[in-house]
């Protein structure tokens, strides 16, 4: 009797494998392939024909660009936000020990967890109990709430893991702890704090549920897409900038893997 390798997939494993890649990115392949087709409203298949007529005239759309502008800057600012707010917390937390330390983690990771829905009601409450006019700001700060999650999960694991010994032998060499902070800390987190900051950037870049509560009268590239969905006529535009949109937080994401592959081996 011949036995597998262990850690060899079976046939069956693979077949498995490659169907749930299958269903999980199959229609995102139809619309890269209806962006380029010469229908103009309904979904043909085979489709009649190719062209780039539609990404000409996504890019003639001065809407789509305004929304993409806006999309690009409230990421970039919750991403800052997120990069300070959570390497600071994940400091905090990662080597402190106090009473009530599992409360505040919890409370730290809440927002992520909670479904979209409520963290918008309960963001567009605080706005309006505060009488703030819903814009750029409150959008970043909605966006900002979930970023700092994802910042410090990568952050607090990576200086968990780190050995505190390094840190003694620097304060035991003379360093103040700027300088162990500096040639140290920062060093070992870099790789996880880039990691957390582009994962941060492409959920904001595409997130609509909170936005939709905190954005007012301005429009964001997800609330484009929403509002087009009423229009037919323009379904192969909107296919266009869907993937635009698939390329700008494709490489984030892909980038954060491969840091935080780097930063784990």
């Amino acid at each position: 009797m011949r036995y597998r390798r262990w850690g060899q997939p079976s046939i069956g494993a693979r077949l498995a494998a490659y169907a749930g890649l299958a269903f999980m990115h199959l229609p995102v392949l139809v619309i890269i392939l209806y962006a380029f087709t010469t229908a103009d409203r309904t979904y043909e298949f085979p489709p009649p024909g190719l062209t780039l007529h539609w990404f000409e005239a996504a890019f003639a759309r001065a809407d789509i660009w305004a929304a993409m502008r806006l999309s690009l800057s409230v990421a970039a600012m919750a991403t800052l936000l997120a990069i300070l707010l959570g390497s600071l917390t994940a400091l905090a937390m990662a080597r402190s020990t106090f009473r009530g330390k599992e409360s505040i983690t919890v409370l730290l990771v809440l927002p992520i967890a909670l479904p979209g829905i409520v963290t918008g009601i309960a963001l567009l409450a605080a706005i309006k109990s505060a009488r703030i006019d819903p814009g750029f700001w409150t959008i970043v700060a909605g966006h900002a709430t979930f970023c700092i999650v994802i910042v410090y999960n990568n952050v607090v694991a990576r200086l968990r893991r780190m050995p505190q010994s390094w840190i003694e032998a620097s304060m035991d060499l003379g360093a103040d702890g700027w300088q162990t902070f500096r040639r140290i800390v920062l060093p070992q987190s870099a790789t996880a704090l880039l990691a957390g900051g582009m994962l941060a950037f492409a959920l904001s870049f595409d997130e609509i549920i909170v936005t939709l509560f905190t954005a007012g009268h301005d429009r964001t590239l997800p609330i484009w897409f929403f509002n087009e969905l009423f229009r037919p006529r323009e379904r192969p535009i909107t296919n266009v900038v869907a993937v635009i949109v698939m390329v700008v937080t494709f490489i984030p994401i892909l980038l954060a893997y491969r840091l935080t592959r780097r930063g784990s081996s």
